[in-house]
């Protein structure tokens, strides 16, 4: 049985993925910073008869993610797929913010969050020899679009591409790294007014984290296309 990871996963394109990860038989552990969020969105899922699991995690924590990898490490439970889906969207320019602090969370949660994440679970991969990495970026993170979008959110996505690069290179035989762009989804942070619904938006994620032996690694990717960086 596989067992899938996805943080942020009690709403939006999160609580997508999960679903359709737990439709593909896998083993779902939905991540949520909020406990009863969590709760509440696996009692949906498991009423639907998938084989779903909250975690309480917050990613911007050190201490959070490293209770939560230990937590499993206990029940020897392996993670054979992450989704880092747990995102900011932060808003403002980078010269005329009141403070560094936006910047800030956004490093915090944005990058260093699937740093951690990737840091607790990949190892486990590489001795297991299988493993998929999926990075929920934006088209706002990518140079070739010229970075549009909110200053702090256009960066650490530009980072996390960065990241998701490097990641791949030391990811060990077997295991996928990529990240990709669910376009403009219609969740809190989309608006309703977004062109794509949530499963539409989970799509490439879920495309990534199911990808076959022979599959890419090191790639950006939307509607299941690779786009430039």
């Amino acid at each position: 049985m596989t067992t899938a990871l996805v943080t942020g996963g009690n709403r939006g394109i999160g609580l997508a993925i999960c679903r359709e990860l737990g439709r593909q038989g896998m083993t779902v552990l939905l991540a949520a910073r909020d406990e009863a969020a969590g709760d509440g969105a696996v009692a949906a899922l498991t009423d639907e008869g998938l084989d779903v699991r909250a975690l309480t995690l917050d990613v911007a924590s050190d201490a959070s993610v490293t209770a939560c990898a230990e937590a499993l490490a206990r029940e020897k439970v392996a993670v054979d797929v992450l989704v880092n889906n747990a995102g900011l969207l932060a808003e403002g320019d980078l010269i005329d913010a009141d403070d560094i602090s936006v910047m800030e969370e956004a490093i915090a949660v944005n990058l260093l969050g699937p740093l951690r994440t990737a840091r607790a679970f990949m190892p486990g991969m590489a001795q297991r020899g299988y493993g998929r990495v999926v990075n929920v970026s934006s088209n706002w993170g990518s140079f070739d679009q010229g970075l549009e979008g909110p200053a702090a959110y256009a960066v650490t996505k530009a980072a996390l591409n960065a990241l998701t690069v490097r990641l791949a290179r030391e990811a060990g035989e077997g295991v996928k790294v990529n990240c990709m762009c669910p376009g403009w989804v219609q969740t809190r942070m989309g608006g309703q007014g977004a062109t794509s619904t949530p499963e539409q938006g989970a799509d490439t994620a879920v495309f990534l984290a199911t990808l076959p032996d022979d599959g890419p690694t090191g790639g950006f990717f939307r509607h299941r296309k690779p786009i430039a960086w």
